[in-house]
């Protein structure tokens, strides 16, 4: 590898961990003999500076993500809160007002092992919560949560779990407000969740190949309909689930993704296509 401004990168190795680096040179690295894995060796013309605006692309990727699901976290949070607060005001606490995936199948109401580890991971969340609303509640409703106030101190895992144990046709309703299926609003869910804690803790997302993939869907969709098709496992199909919330909900802002994939930098071997982006992606309409 070319380091070039060997005390520049000196002082970058001193804060950045040089494990957490390896990532970012991996397709660097020469394929081994037996075509299995890659070398110790770089490719001739490997940079330093190449790997490290890698880096920085990576970095403000994920300042992104972290930026456009958070309005997306609230929207469905709102969803579900006022869809199951129809039912009744605590539906939550009650699984047999909720769907089949919160009762033993065959009961009508004795809780299934999901929901009772739901119920107790959302307990928990409550008991250690200092918002005021929750003091409030506690003080004069014994500490029970409405649903709709339920919702805002759930996580993005706890807010998927409820989704899964909600009555079918409030699945229905809150996915068909995305154009989605239930059961393909439900993986999106879960692999957005993975796609938060990946940027959340500074993980990797360029480059990295996914084992949770969203459902999407075949028709209706163009601009999803093309990437489902490439069978893509890379970061670009998750942040195209991202992409098309923010515009089916109508929150946040959807030309901040758009604007930093196109940072991508202009380095050898690689472009962003190696994350899942298809040539053109820039001027698709869910993009432009």
């Amino acid at each position: 590898m070319q380091v070039g401004d060997r005390d520049r990168a000196e002082r970058l190795l001193r804060t950045t961990n040089y494990y957490r680096l390896s990532g970012y040179w991996y397709p660097y690295r020469q394929r081994s003999a037996d075509g299995e894995g890659r070398s110790n060796t770089f490719v001739h013309g490997t940079t330093f500076d190449d790997v490290m605006a890698l880096y920085d692309f990576d970095a403000r990727l994920r300042a992104v993500v972290l930026s456009t699901l958070g309005p997306v976290e609230l929207a469905v949070r709102a969803l579900l809160g006022h869809h199951l607060g129809r039912i009744d005001p605590c539906a939550h606490l009650h699984p047999e007002l909720l769907g089949p995936n919160a009762r033993q199948q065959g009961s009508a109401s004795e809780p299934s092992p999901e929901y009772q580890r739901w119920i107790k991971r959302h307990t928990d969340e409550v008991a250690r919560s200092r918002e005021d609303f929750v003091a409030h509640h506690r003080q004069h409703y014994s500490g029970v949560l409405p649903i709709w106030a339920a919702v805002e101190v759930m996580d993005w895992g706890g807010l998927s779990v409820l989704y899964r144990l909600s009555p079918l046709k409030v699945q229905g309703t809150v996915a068909d407000a995305v154009g989605l299926t239930s059961a393909q609003f439900g993986s999106w869910l879960k692999s957005l969740n993975m796609l938060r804690n990946y940027a959340a803790h500074h993980g990797r997302l360029f480059n990295r190949v996914y084992t949770l993939i969203p459902k999407m869907p075949r028709s209706g969709h163009p601009q999803l309909t093309a990437v489902a098709e490439s069978g893509n496992d890379r970061s670009f199909l998750q942040l195209t689930t991202v992409q098309h919330l923010l515009r089916s909900l109508d929150v946040g802002n959807p030309w901040l993704l758009p604007a930093v994939l196109k940072t991508f930098p202009t380095v050898a071997r690689l472009d962003i296509t190696t994350m899942g982006a298809p040539e053109g992606w820039e001027i698709h309409p869910l993009w432009s």
